[in-house]
């Protein structure tokens, strides 16, 4: 996809698809975020489960219209969980999300990705810079499940994890970057303040598994799903806040209200660029 395909009408569209189709998104994801998690995908139109115990996790994944894996928290039954669930997703032909939450920081995160990338087939992989980075094999500095390196070639390293993989790749950080293997979009949609909330890269990841579970091209998920968080989170900065946490309240309800008529609001070829 690029950015000549882009416009307020197809992302409206996509929008509209999402809470038509009302997929049920299930998450393995971590209890830091889980309720931000379980809430966003509601918002955007999806139903969300959160069946993320071994027996469980399979039998759900047999119901599931799409499927995020999120390594935020790594207990042995949730990652057992979480290649049950992979292997019934597969076997289906249901898209499956990965966040690797935290990869780069630590041996054992990235022995649990090793191995989810080795055995399931991910439609999407949905990192901050360094954890893409880290995937990749490139040096990367994540600090707990931050990234806090410099990554000037995060295009590119973006498009190497998708051509390893086969799957579509989506760089989180200032600008969002969205890659497959033969080119990348950057998005500039977003705000400040979504970085002052913790667990909005998770709900990103969320987000991308939603429209993952409604829209037939996975490319489009990709990219209409992270522009469209974007743009909840410059909208929810318009609103009244006075901090972070009635920010992260607005943020809620930006992604419930975003129509078409709000998307018409934003100039969207102004956050669009194709970098490669």
């Amino acid at each position: 996809m690029s950015v000549t395909d882009i416009d307020a009408a197809a992302l409206a569209n996509s929008i509209r698809t999402v809470r038509e189709t009302e997929p049920l998104v299930q998450s393995l994801t971590n209890t830091v975020t889980i309720n931000d998690v379980a809430n966003v995908s509601l918002h955007w139109g999806g139903l969300p489960v959160m069946a993320d115990s071994p027996g469980d996790a399979g039998e759900m994944a047999n119901l599931a219209s799409a499927l995020l894996i999120n390594t935020g928290q790594i207990p042995e039954s949730r990652v057992e969980a979480m290649h049950e669930a992979g292997r019934k997703a597969n076997e289906r032909d249901i898209p499956v999300v990965l966040d690797p939450v935290g990869v780069g920081s630590t041996p054992s995160r990235e022995a649990v990705a090793e191995s989810l990338l080795s055995e399931i087939e991910f439609t999407a992989i949905k990192g901050n810079y360094g954890e893409i980075a880290a995937l990749t094999g490139v040096e990367a500095e994540v600090k707990g499940v931050e990234s806090v390196g410099d990554y000037e070639d995060i295009e590119r390293t973006a498009s190497s994890l998708a051509e390893s993989t086969d799957a579509l790749v989506v760089a989180s950080g200032v600008d969002d970057v969205v890659a497959d293997a033969d080119g990348a979009v950057r998005l500039a949609a977003g705000h400040e303040m979504l970085g002052e909330v913790v667990g909005t890269g998770c709900m990103l990841g969320a987000t991308v598994a939603t429209f993952c579970g409604a829209l037939e091209d996975a490319h489009t998920a990709a990219v209409h799903g992270t522009l469209a968080f974007g743009l909840a989170g410059q909208r929810a900065a318009e609103m009244d806040h006075m901090g972070p946490g009635s920010y992260r309240t607005n943020f809620r309800d930006a992604v419930a209200d975003m129509t078409a008529e709000a998307v018409a609001e934003f100039d969207l070829e102004e956050q669009l660029e194709q970098v490669l």
